[in-house]
């Protein structure tokens, strides 16, 4: 007989690893990447912030990632951080719960701020005359905040879909958080309605953006194609392969792992989980620094200034 449990029921996160030296080594691994993924974005929104050359929407844009990758890292990580060193594998329904709001959120997130980036590229490079009247600022925040609605409601009705589910007494799971797939297979009740969701709204909130990329790249290439000099493609395609990069990575993830039903989830699909959740937020201000010479030029200046600031105060 399947015994039900109530919504104080706790989850066992047993980790990506069964043996304690393995999980020691991962644990260094997320620990690491995890200080290197906040203090590389921070660094990203510092050089923006401090620097008024970088005061456009393309760098708006590029702050408002950063801002995100450090808020998705943090859902996941922090908490799989403190449970090894605690010695502790539980996680409340409450945290968990809470933990596939956010992550649904900041993961769709991501995704929107990359349409919109590409949006970006697309009038710099095909309306270069035209781009000041076309990205206003006005626009360009209300592209990011119809993104944070969209990304909120549909973290929302995913949420109060699992809400409604009733858990066995077996709920203990081979991960480090509480992804959306491997708690739907816990659940004792019929999971139709969410897999139909996460086809139906969770495919569109996530083909939506990537089609915007592929249209915006479309005309983008098509016109880079027109310019008569291969030193003009060149420079017109240097400003999109940072972007170009990142979306890759992303993308080439997420959509392996959530693009099938949640009875289908398997270790694979946890290994790439764990990549788009720790590795992508970590490289992301890498490849667009060490790729992009305003924001290395941004970061020279703002070591130069804290160097200087450092000696002058001792």
């Amino acid at each position: 007989v399947r015994e039900n449990q109530s919504t104080a029921i706790e989850f066992l996160l047993l980790g990506i690893a069964g043996q304690s030296k393995e999980e020691e080594v991962i644990f260094g691994m997320f620990l690491w990447m995890y200080l290197v993924t906040v203090c590389g974005n921070l660094l990203i929104i510092l050089a923006i912030s401090c620097d008024p050359h970088l005061h456009t929407p393309m760098y708006f844009f590029l702050a408002n990632l950063s801002s995100v990758d450090i808020c998705f890292s943090s859902v996941t990580v922090p908490k799989a951080l403190v449970n090894y060193m605690l010695g502790i594998k539980t996680i409340s329904y409450t945290e968990c719960m809470t933990q596939i709001y956010f992550f649904i959120t900041f993961i769709n997130m991501d995704g929107f701020l990359l349409s919109v980036m590409a949006y970006d590229r697309y009038v710099a490079i095909c309306h270069p005359l035209h781009y000041t009247m076309m990205m206003r600022p006005r626009l360009c925040v209300l592209l990011v905040a119809i993104s944070w609605a969209i990304t909120n409601l549909h973290a929302l009705l995913h949420t109060l879909l699992m809400v409604r589910l009733t858990f066995c007494s077996h709920n203990a799971m081979h991960h480090f958080f509480c992804d959306p797939y491997p708690i739907l297979k816990l659940s004792c009740s019929d999971t139709f309605i969410n897999d139909i969701t996460a086809f139906t709204v969770g495919g569109l909130t996530s083909i939506t953006p990537f089609t915007c990329i592929t249209v915006s790249y479309g005309y983008i290439l098509s016109n880079v194609l027109k310019f008569p000099s291969i030193q003009g493609i060149r420079k017109a395609l240097s400003t999109c392969g940072s972007h170009l990069t990142v979306v890759s990575l992303f993308y080439g993830a997420i959509l392996g792992v959530y693009m099938h039903p949640s009875s289908t989830y398997s270790v694979q699909d946890m290994v790439a989980t764990a990549f788009f959740t720790v590795v992508t937020p970590m490289v992301n201000p890498f490849i667009y620094s060490l790729r992009n010479r305003d924001v290395k030029g941004a970061l020279r200046k703002l070591m130069c200034r804290r160097l200087t600031s450092s000696r002058f105060y001792n």
